[in-house]
């Protein structure tokens, strides 16, 4: 028999990335791991939640632009530290080094191997969260996280960010092909 954990989110780990917005006139990111893909397609879509209060979030809803930036374990410290102080009295820009690609008010951290700069698609009010729906505008990667023209994981070696362990883990081993291992299954039936 199961064991009811109420209405508990159990989605973990996730990919934890830096969202990055101008507040205020100045570069500021926070540390978010509630991200998603929404559209694999032509106009790519992504999503990432914030809680209201956060200093980022007025960034966003002031120019309807965003950045997310996937670090490296190389950058674990620096990414825990953007998810306890606060950009309301912290420089966290200041550990980075900032640039811009399209979009105005996306700003990119250069060290993170892949950003993507978002432009604003609409918000999502869920209570304490607003959920920021971005459309990708270009995605920048560093050509050493890159195999044949696609992000390697396994170079780009991301953090994992686990609620129940409060960790951040690395990736493994993979277990099996997509696409190819139910054929197995489906040969059989």
């Amino acid at each position: 028999m199961r064991e009811s954990l109420g209405a508990l989110n159990a989605l973990y780990p996730s990919l934890t990335v830096l969202a990055g917005a101008v507040v205020n006139g100045r570069e500021n990111f926070i540390t978010i791991a509630h991200v998603g893909i929404l559209n694999h397609g032509k106009t790519p879509y992504i999503s990432v939640s914030i809680a209201k209060e956060h200093h980022t979030t007025k960034g966003i809803h002031a120019h309807r632009a965003f950045s997310v930036n996937i670090p490296g374990e190389n950058l674990v410290a620096e990414t825990d530290y953007c998810g306890l102080v606060s950009g309301k009295t912290s420089d966290k820009a200041a550990l980075f080094d900032i640039f811009y690609g399209e979009t105005d008010f996306a700003p990119m951290i250069r060290q993170c191997p892949v950003c993507m700069e978002c432009r604003l698609h609409s918000v999502i009010d869920l209570n304490s969260h607003d959920v920021f729906v971005g459309e990708v505008v270009r995605t920048h990667a560093n050509p050493d996280v890159l195999t044949n023209g696609k992000v390697d994981i396994t170079k780009l070696r991301p953090l994992l960010f686990d609620m129940a362990s409060k960790k951040y883990w690395s990736i493994g081993q993979p277990v099996a092909d997509c696409w190819s291992i139910g054929k197995t299954i489906k040969d059989r039936t």
